[in-house]
C-alpha cells in the first residue's frame, strides 16, 4: 500500500529496493518539469496589500444583531440556518449588507440571500479594482490586471448571474450555480483543475475548458436529457488550485484542503436533492481526497482526465458512490506516471482495470480540456449520470461493463 499523507494511511513503499523507488521518483519528476515548460500558462496570484474577506470575517466576529451575537462562521449548517431562520427578513438584510464577505459564504445561509450578498461584494471588489487600474504606484502589468479583474467582476455581476461563493483575496475564489439549486431533485458540481482562478473561471475562446463553460454545457445536456427532471449544476472554483504543472499539483496538500471545502460545500446544500461530482483533471484529486467522509446524499463521483485519486483501487476511497472515469485517447495526462512516491504523484490510474472504477466513452473530447464539449459521449454520459440514469451511459470500448450490476450497492466492487 503506497503513503498518502493527507489521508492520514502512511505504509511503506511498495517496492522491493531503493534504486526502483529512486527511478521512479526521478520519473515523476522528469514528466513535471516537461509539462511545465511545454505549453501549460501559469497564472501568477493576484498581489493585493490586503484581504477583504479576513477583515469581514474579524468583523463579523465581533458583531451583533438584536443584542444576539452572530455564530462563528465554522459553525455546522445547521446552526446557521436556524440562526437565520430566527432573524426578520430585516435583520437578515442587514447582516448580508454588512458582512456580504461573510453571508455570501456561510453554508447554511438562504440561497437567495447568499447571491444577493455577493452581488454586494462583487460590488464592492469592482469599485477597488477600478481604483487599481489608475494607480500610479503598480506596474504596467498590476495595472493591466486590475483591469482584466475588473471587467471579470462585471461580467460576473451580469443580470440573472447565482454567485454562491466569492472570495476576491489573492487569485480570488469564486462559485456559480446554473439552475434553481433550492427545487432541484438532482445537483451536479462541476470541480476544475489547475490554473482555477477568478480570472479562469469563464473564457471567451475555449469556453467548455472553463467552469463556467462545463456547468453550463452540463446543465443543457441534462435538461436535454430529462426534461422533466429538476436539475441545477454548480461551477464549483471555491478552493485554491495548483498554479500550472509544478510542486503543487504533484502533490495532496492543495486537494486536502481543498477536500473539506468540497465536503463543506455539499453538507451546506439545501433540501434533499441527490449529489453527482463530476471532477477534472487534478479536480478529481480534490475529489478522490473528498470521497470518504462525502455525505451519503453524494450518489456518484466521475472523474475525467485524471491523474490519480490518490487511492489504488475504487474501495480505498470508502464512499457509497459510484465512481465513475473516463479519459479521451489523446489526453497527454495519460503520460504522467500513476504512482506515489514520497508525496509526489497521486496513485493509480482510474481508468485502468485494476482501479475498479467503471469506465465510460469520452469519445469526441479530443484531447484534455474537452469533456465537457457540446455533442460528445463524454458529455452524454455526464448528463446521464447528472439526472440519475447512469444505464444509459456509454462504456468504454465495446462493452457494458461499467453499467454492470447498477441495482446494487453503488459501493460495491466490480469484478
Amino acid at each position: 500500500m503506497t503513503s498518502f499523507p493527507e489521508l492520514g494511511a502512511p505504509s511503506p513503499i511498495p517496492w522491493t529496493n531503493a534504486t526502483t523507488a529512486w527511478r521512479a521518483l526521478l520519473a515523476l519528476a522528469v514528466v513535471f518539469v516537461m509539462l511545465a515548460t511545454t505549453g501549460w500558462t501559469a497564472v501568477r496570484g493576484h498581489k493585493g496589500n490586503t484581504d477583504p474577506r479576513a477583515a469581514s470575517v474579524s468583523a463579523w466576529l465581533h458583531g451583533s444583531i438584536g443584542g444576539r451575537a452572530l455564530p462563528a462562521p465554522t459553525s455546522e449548517p445547521g446552526v446557521i440556518a436556524r440562526f437565520f431562520g430566527s432573524l426578520s427578513p430585516a435583520e437578515r438584510d442587514r447582516l448580508a449588507e454588512r458582512y456580504p464577505l461573510v453571508v455570501g459564504n456561510l453554508g447554511g445561509v438562504p440561497v437567495e440571500l447568499r447571491y444577493r450578498a455577493n452581488h454586494d461584494a462583487l460590488e464592492a471588489a469592482r469599485r477597488t479594482e477600478r481604483r487599481r487600474t489608475h494607480d500610479s504606484g503598480l506596474t504596467p502589468a498590476g495595472r493591466s490586471e486590475a483591469s482584466r479583474r475588473m471587467h471579470r467582476f462585471e461580467s460576473l455581476l451580469s443580470d440573472g448571474r447565482q454567485i454562491l461563493a466569492f472570495d476576491p483575496s489573492g487569485s480570488g475564489r469564486v462559485a456559480e450555480v446554473i439552475g434553481d439549486l433550492d427545487r432541484a431533485q438532482r445537483v451536479s458540481v462541476v470541480v476544475p483543475g489547475v490554473d482555477t482562478n477568478v480570472l479562469t473561471f469563464e473564457k471567451t475562446q475555449r469556453a467548455y475548458s472553463a467552469p463556467v463553460g462545463m456547468a453550463r454545457s452540463l446543465y443543457a445536456a441534462e435538461r436535454s436529457a430529462s426534461p422533466a427532471t429538476k436539475t441545477a449544476v454548480i461551477a464549483w472554483a471555491d478552493y485554491t488550485s495548483p498554479v500550472g504543472v509544478g510542486m503543487d499539483a504533484a502533490t495532496g496538500k492543495l486537494a486536502a484542503e481543498g477536500a473539506l471545502r468540497l465536503r463543506a460545500l455539499v453538507r451546506a446544500l439545501p433540501g434533499t436533492s441527490q449529489v453527482s461530482l463530476f471532477c477534472h483533471s487534478y479536480g478529481s484529486v480534490v475529489c478522490g481526497v473528498a470521497a470518504r467522509d462525502l455525505p451519503g446524499r453524494v450518489t456518484d463521483v466521475a472523474v475525467a482526465g485524471s491523474p490519480g485519486m490518490r487511492a489504488e483501487h475504487a474501495s480505498d476511497l470508502h464512499t457509497s458512490a459510484r465512481i465513475w472515469a473516463m479519459r479521451d485517447p489523446g489526453d497527454w495526462i495519460q503520460g504522467v506516471p500513476h504512482l506515489e512516491v514520497g508525496g509526489l504523484g497521486h496513485g493509480a490510474d482510474p481508468v485502468s482495470s485494476g482501479f475498479g472504477a467503471r469506465v465510460l466513452s469520452a469519445a469526441g473530447a479530443d484531447g484534455h480540456a474537452g469533456y465537457f464539449q457540446p455533442g460528445t459521449t463524454s458529455l452524454a454520459n455526464f448528463a446521464g449520470i447528472g439526472v440519475g440514469t447512469p444505464a444509459s451511459v456509454r462504456c468504454a470500448g465495446d462493452g457494458s461493463g461499467c453499467r454492470d450490476d447498477l441495482d446494487r450497492a453503488p459501493d460495491a466492487p466490480l469484478v
